[in-house]
């Protein structure tokens, strides 16, 4: 291929895997522009006074064969349990020969998944199942009403023409009402009626009741992850440091392979040819740079407003510069301890709850989720021993009265939510704190996504213009989605095909390669 002049937006998971790969296939020398001072995108770890915030909670797990090679090139799992486990003796699944996390760092830890919906002042399985302590948490009335509703549900299918509907046909409509509807509402800060069941697709694939209440069932008897729905994965890794240790790895492996990163690059114009195609991207600070070919995670509302009216039809630019976003906060404590006593079977340090992540679907605070930092790895807290290390998440939009609330006002709201939630017992119990915002965090299904196919085949219409990663193509990725569209687009530039659609594909199937794997499996 003749030398090429690359230029990728974004070093974010997307935007770093394209820059690997075009390094380890190619004599292509990639250049990275990223507005940030840092890697990693929404996917960064951030770091105060040595305590270290997953920014809204990364799994590294994936179904795709090539993803899981990049991880592996480049932080390989353990070789002993990690350093709860080893305390506790729990953790008998670990890779035999591989790093020992104790005395290295780039190494991935074998971690389990626990999840549970916070509700009623009271815990239940995530997704909901039903179980005995379901039926008790929710009391009997709840649970006949959930039973019924369920029952209609599968005798009577909704058109999925909203993700309430696509719900309600696998839940039923009592049970959404309980444990979707609000929570929902709080992420998006729309009703699920106005949201697109496209998302739904995406993010909960196949899952319904039945195939949760079957997962647990026939839990025994698997043996791989590949038979268990996305949502029901229990297992994954997780770098030592969080998912910005990862980045940062693969960032200087990058740069060590000769390609370059420029940090503070924000591209604000781009300039195209005759032909539509891109000749230069600027940058804030009104640098130029001359370019044959652009890999664009930035957002697709930035990428046509920088594109500029003149260059397009007018619908295009007002729906793809109107495309709604969600915003995100997180709010880092610090405790002595938490309120909430560890009920389940599983051992902790400190016998603290297992969870990773605890959805709050109490409808009298603005909380989202709690991310329990020490289950993710006890090597995200400065002493795990004596201090439990929770992210608190909320979800805005920037401007609004939480976005632009203070630091100090916001934190203390924070913590009397956790009080009056009994999740801590006062604000005596709160060693320190901080606060991040986070712009563009969750691409929206709603407003002018409607109409989102008319502004994709525009972007398609820029022959050397190749969007890729959550962002860059405004949707709901998981990181290794973000990875796989960087690989998938590397494919298709190297080999001058000019179709576009197997980037765009990724992530759209709804069994999550569930299916192929299956097929596969029976050939063999």
């Amino acid at each position: 291929m003749e030398q090429k002049n690359v230029l990728i937006i974004g070093a974010g998971p997307a935007g770093l895997t394209a820059a690997y790969e075009l390094l380890k296939r190619s004599d292509i020398k990639p250049i990275i522009l990223e507005a940030e001072k840092f890697v990693g995108g929404i996917s960064r770890t951030a770091e105060y006074k040595g305590n270290h915030i997953d920014i809204g909670g990364h799994r590294f797990f994936t179904k795709d064969e090539r993803v899981n090679k990049l991880w592996d090139e480049l932080m390989p799992t353990q070789g002993q349990p990690s350093y709860d486990d080893k305390i506790l003796g729990t953790d008998k699944k670990f890779v035999e020969g591989g790093p020992d996390p104790e005395k290295e760092d780039n190494v991935m830890l074998l971690r389990h998944r626990v999840s549970r919906i916070y509700f009623l002042r009271k815990f239940f399985d995530y997704p909901i199942s039903l179980k005995f302590s379901t039926i008790k948490n929710m009391g009997f009335m709840r649970t006949m009403k959930c039973g019924f509703g369920y029952l209609g549900s599968c005798l009577h299918k909704r058109k999925e023409t909203s993700l309430e509907n696509f719900y309600i046909n696998r839940f039923g409509k009592p049970l959404y009402q309980l444990f979707f509807e609000s929570y929902t509402t709080k992420l998006w800060g729309v009703s699920p009626k106005m949201l697109s069941a496209s998302w739904g697709a995406q993010r909960v694939k196949g899952l319904s009741l039945t195939k949760a209440v079957w997962s647990a069932l026939t839990k025994p008897f698997k043996k791989k992850d590949k038979e268990v729905e996305t949502s029901l994965i229990e297992q994954f890794k997780y770098p030592k440091f969080g998912p910005g240790q990862f980045y940062t790895k693969l960032a200087s492996d990058v740069v060590a392979k000769g390609g370059v990163i420029m940090y503070e690059k924000e591209v604000v114009r781009i300039n195209l040819d005759e032909n539509n195609n891109i000749t230069s991207l600027v940058a804030k600070d009104g640098k130029a740079f001359r370019c044959d070919a652009v890999f664009s995670t930035m957002p697709i509302k930035d990428l046509i407003a920088a594109i500029g009216e003149d260059k397009m039809d007018k619908a295009v630019y007002d729906i793809g510069t109107s495309l709604p976003y969600r915003d995100f906060i997180t709010v880092g404590l610090l405790l002595d301890k938490l309120k909430i006593q560890n009920e389940t079977k599983i051992k902790t340090l400190n016998n603290i709850v297992p969870d990773n992540w605890i959805y709050v679907q109490e409808r009298d605070v603005k909380l989202g989720r709690i991310q329990i930092f020490n289950n993710w790895s006890p090597y995200m807290v400065d002493d795990p021993s004596k201090h439990i290390w929770i992210g608190l998440e909320y979800f805005c939009n920037e401007g609004d009265e939480m976005w632009e609330a203070k630091d100090e006002d916001f934190i203390d709201m924070a913590i009397k939510e956790l009080v009056s939630m009994g999740i801590i017992e006062s604000e005596k119990n709160v060693l320190d704190s901080t606060r991040i915002r986070v712009k563009k965090a969750y691409p929206a299904y709603f407003g002018a996504y409607d109409y989102f196919d008319i502004v994709e085949k525009y972007l398609n219409s820029i022959p050397n213009l190749y969007c890729i990663g959550r962002n860059g193509q405004h949707r709901y990725n998981n990181m290794d989605h973000s990875m796989l569209c960087g690989i998938t687009a590397v494919d298709v530039f190297l080999s001058g095909n000019p179709d576009k659609s197997s980037i765009w594909s990724v992530n759209t199937e709804k069994s999550y390669h569930e299916e192929d794997e299956k097929k596969e499996e029976s050939k063999k």
